[in-house]
């Protein structure tokens, strides 16, 4: 092993083993362990109701450890199969909008001129609505289900992939390799593909480290209010709203999911700083 890969496999196990690292992918893995196992996890049912059951506090000794709701559903069961539904929603829109996002943005900044401008035009077109208020129009005009909520926490987060593609790629399309590869009959697919969507990738996987969080938040945003998906399907947001009635009264019904969507979102955000400074050479040598 060579001193300069010695180096860098100090510095990538630094960069893991970083208090903000650390608790970043505690918070993930537990989003994704709960998502997938969620079946297996979970002590009840989530919609199995118990009215003789409702609104039990939290109970060390069990059943209901977190307690149930004001129909006597177990919130635990709630909350883990909530997981799966924040998990798939926030890896779906960050696959979906990243796809989208960083393909304009490489070719609008690739090509430049009438392509580069046409792109951002199409681009100001979405940039002037509202993230939040954008998708509640989509989902109040197409309906509810978990297909338009993905189609509609998208919508708009495209944006900064396409930003933060086109600008690296205006920088890379005047490098030597890149006029190279062009001096050597590679066409301009070859190219994107090959030279400038790879030194594109780390900086986007920053972005799609903060795009889950603020899709998990849009997601609870849209439950609270009544617009995510159907009420039958148990989501951190909608629990909120269910206790919005009875936050006097039983405390637990709101503490216990707000408590997964801060954890989740701290955690994300956190890992999403630490990938930030790593592949940032500007902050990495701050």
């Amino acid at each position: 092993m060579t001193m300069a890969t010695l180096a860098l496999t100090r510095s990538s196990c630094a960069f893991l083993l970083s208090p903000k690292a650390v608790f970043g992918l505690l918070m993930v893995a537990a989003l994704v362990f709960a998502g997938v196992f969620a079946p297996l996890l979970a002590p009840f049912d989530p919609a199995q109701q118990d009215l003789m059951a409702a609104m039990l506090p939290p109970q060390l000794t069990g059943p209901h450890y977190l307690g149930t709701d004001h129909v006597g559903r177990d919130l635990l069961s709630r909350i883990i199969f909530g997981a799966r539904v924040s998990l798939l929603i926030a890896l779906a829109v960050v696959f979906f909008s990243g796809i989208f996002g960083v393909g304009l943005g490489i070719t609008s900044g690739y090509f430049g001129g009438r392509t580069d401008s046409l792109v951002q035009k199409f681009l100001e077109v979405f940039w002037a609505f509202p993230p939040l208020l954008l998708a509640i129009a989509i989902v109040a005009f197409l309906g509810q289900g978990l297909g338009i909520v993905i189609v509609a926490l998208a919508s708009q987060r495209w944006i900064p992939y396409c930003r933060l593609s086109r600008a690296e790629a205006m920088a890379l399309r005047d490098r030597e390799f890149v006029v190279a590869a062009r001096s050597l009959g590679a066409g301009h697919l070859h190219v994107l593909r090959h030279h400038i969507l790879p030194n594109v990738l780390p900086s986007t996987l920053v972005v799609g480290t903060f795009a889950m969080a603020t899709a998990i938040i849009s997601e609870a945003a849209l439950s609270f209010l009544g617009l995510g998906v159907p009420p039958a399907i148990p989501t951190w947001g909608g629990m909120l709203a269910d206790s919005r009635a009875y936050i006097s009264t039983s405390w637990w019904m709101a503490l216990f999911p707000g408590l997964c969507i801060f954890l989740t979102v701290l955690g994300i955000n956190l890992l999403g700083d630490v990938l930030r400074s790593h592949f940032d050479p500007k902050i990495k040598n701050l």
